[in-house]
């Protein structure tokens, strides 16, 4: 039977095969059955490299499915500060070693707040200023318009020119009558399995009711050095830099129960007819929300809420705002519930009395109620927060508008209609492609991933209205536009900051965007020169391959070795030892390896990730850099204050703790030991699987640690090696050659990890012709990843994940891995790999055919290195991509609004087609006219646009028409244009000659 096999099948991970597990990121679930250990035994293992993973950065020491309520320990040196309860740790639920899922999961969970009960109405004085229209500053650029037309709304933005529309710069409103700021409370709950999550609202508390605006009003420095009372309020901090006016709009926002309490929150108990008459408690608090001109095309916006009370219908009307913030902290009214068993008859002076007592008498009378009434007491008391922990942020949105961006997606270019989940996480097996899927999910939750599952996501989008927003800190968040006429940010938290965006084009919002968020370095010239070739098995297996690629005139710039730590067996074949030192034995005469690779021009590259494991089974180990990790008090604590040991494969793992600044410094020395050897750059892997519940020195929320452990990672790989070129450009031989420098690449991001990162490379495709995760999502991600401020990415040629069970088998073809190489050449680096089953898939060096068309992609890709220098010192400047989706340069084009994976742009020069589908020949260009130019292919010379068409004429669907045409792509002739006319197109037509790669 099929789902006999689909137990064994392996997506073995970069380090190793595990035939008992399907690859979770190329993670996989252990095999811990007695049975299951005896068929492993008997497995025939690759050697398989640390890019593996059959680690999951969730795993746990516990095994088994089981819940646990994460509370800090007492005494825990890593505990420095707790979070609030806003943000407190959620219910986490393991599922590392569930035998049978579900196969269908829910691809964003369900949301306990619907679209509706998350916008209630918005309200205001109707006898208050706010009831005429008017216009305030937000600094000297943009202005904040107020219309109390159809119950209230407000706009953001820029301050027309002289006689300009005012309505045509606007680039944030709100839906008239609609709370544009809500909050509720809820329980969060949250499964986790080897690198997969989901987080998700459990039973709702308090369910959003209403907004009211008191105030709005602009405040001046001369305001702020005044110590204006509002400000504070809001918690507003001015510098030197700060551009007044500075806007508030401050009022209350109030949440009900969303259950029928048994007893009033004024302390009186309600039967069920009076229950029903007096409606349900409400919770109200003060909100600011600030806006603040921090730059010529950004505005920042905070909503912060704080002192809360309690309310009822009988004590006062809950649309009444509650009294003027004060310093002090608010009391919270002590609820007294009484009901004696005997019918004991109370006037009202003493009913008064009872009430006006407060808790003491609370608690002397409680046992002399029933059972089921103390049971409801209690409950009630549970069910009531003290603060919000959701905030929505609600406004407009055009029906036809579309939305890109969300970081690093594989599966989507476009996302109107959808609940955008912002969450670091493995991208998992399939995706949504079946069967693979389906297996993926049975066998290990959720591993097979969905849509929104993504290792680099981000809170930002940018539409084709020219509208741009982005949230800053790292909570969790839910981007909602399954409506067409709104977008709802729900946020897990009860603070909200971000940035609303000024630009004319999409070039001009990622521009404006990466300047805040960080952008890369220009990327040091030996990495772009030439192939990156990744392989695995030792001295002697490279020095082989070497000589096969310089027969073959192959340009190359780096050799990858991911398995420079050795091997271990186990009981399910060949893995890895993550102890970051050379193996001697495996890769012998190292030193002398990388000395005779430098001299030919060939660069030395390694692999490591922020984890570590025992090694006192491995006999020629150096160090011990678990144990020393360990002792140093570094790593990942569990809820015990122990180190958190996560389950791998056949082996635990621990995980660095990077809010520990010792942490930082001791990993620094690990990767200066690579360096001291020669080595000239790696992949810094992982980074996308801190623990839910885990414990951290810093003492931080860990569900927004988990998102920023991938810029916590990045960070400490940068910093080093900016401090080692730093060392080096002092010493003689080198001072003159810029090109002395480390390059690392990570697959894990967050919002500005690019600020870190050197470069991206996009992780675990499987080796296939799919849309959801193979080939054509690699494209997708390398596209949407630079709609979203990652412009340097790159994905493995041929894919990594393999499959190779009887009746589901995913190997990667001849075909497949010649056509990957062929989108590759036109991506920033041009990096192989032999996926986690070397032996079930064709490699560039299988046969005479192969490495014929290796080193053809490679001259290919070495003609346009000239004009590739360029785009990455734009990159570098301006956070531009250098492979680009057209809509960058063709916003206005509702067929390029359309595009997905079909074509991309390299810089603005150059137009690529990829075959992307198993047997085509051909494929189907479009071409966009909109400057009226015309497109010449590179191997035939005929021209496409502009007054020349040969093909099926405009196809737009918009103001701005494209051209069709069905152009010959057969293998080894990518269908590739240039401008016509242009100095990069001429030169690199003529440089392809040089190489003598021509049709």
């Amino acid at each position: 039977m099929i789902w006999v096999y689909l137990i064994l099948f392996s997506r073995s991970n970069h380090e190793g095969i595990c035939t008992s597990d399907v690859k979770k990121n190329g993670k996989y679930g252990p095999c811990r059955s007695k049975k299951n250990e005896r068929v492993l035994s008997g497995s025939t293992a690759h050697p398989h490299h640390p890019h593996s993973r059959i680690y999951s950065s969730q795993w746990r020491a516990r095994h088994g499915k089981h819940s646990i309520r994460a509370r800090p320990p007492s005494s825990s040196p890593t505990t420095a500060a707790m979070p609030s309860p806003a943000t407190a740790t959620p219910k986490t639920t393991k599922k590392h070693n569930a035998r049978l899922n579900n196969p269908f999961p829910r691809a964003v969970p369900a949301a306990a707040f619907r679209n509706g009960d998350a916008a209630p109405p918005l309200s205001f004085g109707p006898f208050s200023k706010l009831a005429h229209a008017h216009d305030y500053p937000v600094g000297s650029r943009f202005r904040l318009r107020w219309d109390p037309s159809l119950g209230g709304a407000v706009s953001l933005a820029r301050v027309p020119g002289s006689g300009g529309d005012p309505r045509s710069g606007v680039m944030w409103e709100t839906i008239p009558g609609v709370a544009f700021v809500s909050a509720a409370s809820a329980t969060t709950e949250a499964d986790e399995c080897r690198g997969s999550f989901a987080l998700r609202d459990g039973r709702a508390l308090l369910v959003p009711e209403r907004q009211s605006v008191d105030r709005i009003k602009a405040f001046y420095r001369c305001d702020f050095e005044a110590g204006a009372d509002p400000l504070r309020g809001a918690a507003f901090e001015a510098s030197d830099e700060t551009r007044f006016p500075v806007l508030l709009i401050t009022g209350t926002v109030s949440a009900k129960k969303a259950v029928p309490a048994s007893s009033c929150c004024c302390g009186l108990r309600a039967g069920r007819r009076a229950r029903a008459r007096a409606g349900k408690p409400v919770l109200s608090a003060r909100y600011w929300v600030v806006l603040e001109e921090k730059c010529d095309t950004q505005v920042a916006f905070s909503v912060k809420i704080a002192h809360y009370q309690w309310s009822c219908d009988h004590a006062a009307d809950t649309s009444s705002p509650p009294p003027p913030a004060s310093t002090a902290p608010r009391t919270h009214p002590i609820s007294l519930r009484l009901r004696l068993a005997g019918r004991v008859q109370r006037n009202s002076a003493k009913k008064k009395k009872l009430i006006s007592s407060g808790s003491p008498v609370r608690e002397e009378l409680s046992s002399l109620l029933p059972p089921a009434e103390r049971a409801a007491e209690a409950a009630d008391e549970e069910q009531r927060p003290e603060e919000f922990n959701r905030v929505f942020l609600t406004y407009a949105s055009d029906r036809d508008e579309r939305f890109y961006g969300f970081g690093e997606q594989f599966s989507r270019m476009e996302f109107k209609g959808r609940r955008v989940p912002v969450l670091v996480q493995e991208q998992g097996i399939g995706r949504g492609d079946q069967p693979v899927t389906f297996a993926a999910n049975l066998v290990s939750y959720r591993s097979g991933g969905n849509w929104s599952t993504t290792y680099a996501p981000s809170p930002f989008y940018m539409t084709s209205k020219m509208r741009s927003l982005y949230l800053e800190g790292y909570d969790y968040s839910i981007f909602d536009l399954t409506k067409p006429d709104r977008v709802q940010i729900q946020v897990y938290g009860n603070t909200v900051q971000g940035r609303i965006l000024q630009g004319d084009s999409p070039t001009d919002l990622i521009t404006s965007y990466t300047g805040s968020t960080g952008r890369p370095p220009v990327l040091l010239r030996w990495i772009t020169s030439g192939a990156v070739v990744g392989m695995q098995g030792g001295t002697d297996a490279v020095r082989r391959v070497w000589s096969q690629l310089q027969e073959h005139d192959v340009p190359v710039s780096a050799f990858w070795l991911q398995d420079w730590v050795g091997q271990r067996k186990t009981t399910i074949g060949s893995q890895l030892w993550w102890n970051w030192e050379v193996d001697d034995d495996h890769y012998a005469g190292w030193k002398d390896l990388i000395r005779d690779l430098r001299c030919g021009g060939v660069r030395t590259m390694t692999y490591c990730n922020p984890c570590l494991v025992p090694v006192r089974a491995k006999g020629n180990a150096r160090r011990h850099l678990y144990e020393e990790a360990k002792e140093l008090g570094i790593l990942v604590r569990d809820e015990a204050g122990e180190p958190y040991m996560m389950p791998n494969t056949a082996f635990d793992v621990a995980m660095l703790d990077f809010t520990n600044p010792e942490a930082t410094s001791w990993f620094k020395g690990i990767l200066g030991g690579m360096a001291e050897e020669g080595v000239s750059g790696w992949m810094a892997d992982f980074g996308e699987g801190l623990p839910l519940d885990a414990r951290l020195h810093s003492g931080e929320d860990p569900v927004a640690a988990h998102n920023r452990y991938p810029e916590l990672w990045a960070r400490v790989n940068r910093e080093f090696a900016d401090e080692w070129k730093s060392r080096s450009s002092g010493h003689a031989a080198v001072e003159d050659n810029e090109e002395e420098g480390l390059v690392f690449f990570v697959r894990a991001g967050f919002r500005e990890s690019s600020r870190w990162a050197m470069l991206f490379w996009e992780g675990d495709q499987m080796v296939s012709w799919q849309a959801n995760d193979g080939i054509k999502s690699s494209v997708v991600g390398l596209l949407s990843g630079g709609l979203s401020g990652i412009p340097l990415n790159h994905s493995d040629i041929g894919g990594y994940c393999t499959v190779d069970i009887p009746l589901l088998r995913y190997r990667r073809s001849e075909e497949l891995l010649m056509r990957w190489m062929e989108v590759n050449a036109f991506t920033v680096v041009f990096r192989t790999h032999e996926g986690n089953k070397p032996g079930s898939n064709c490699q560039f060096y299988s046969n005479s055919r192969t490495l014929a068309h290796f080193a053809r992609c490679a001259k290919i890709y070495r003609a346009w290195e000239f004009y590739r220098i360029l785009l990455v010192k734009e990159a570098a400047e301006k956070g531009l991509p250098v492979a680009r989706h057209l809509f960058l340069h063709y916003p206005e084009d509702r067929r390029v609004q359309e595009l997905t994976y079909q074509q991309f742009l390299v810089g603005t020069e150059m137009l690529v087609v990829p075959v992307l589908d198993k047997g085509r020949s051909t494929v189907t260009a479009y071409f966009p006219i909109s400057d009226g130019g015309s497109w010449r292919h590179v191997w035939t010379g005929e021209e496409f646009g502009g007054g020349h068409r040969n093909g099926h004429g405009s196809v737009g669907k918009g103001t701005v028409p494209g051209f069709e045409a069905e152009v010959a792509a057969s293998v080894g002739y990518p269908a590739v244009f240039v401008r016509a006319g242009s100095p990069v197109g001429e030169r690199f037509v003529r440089n392809l000659r040089d190489e003598n790669v021509t049709i």
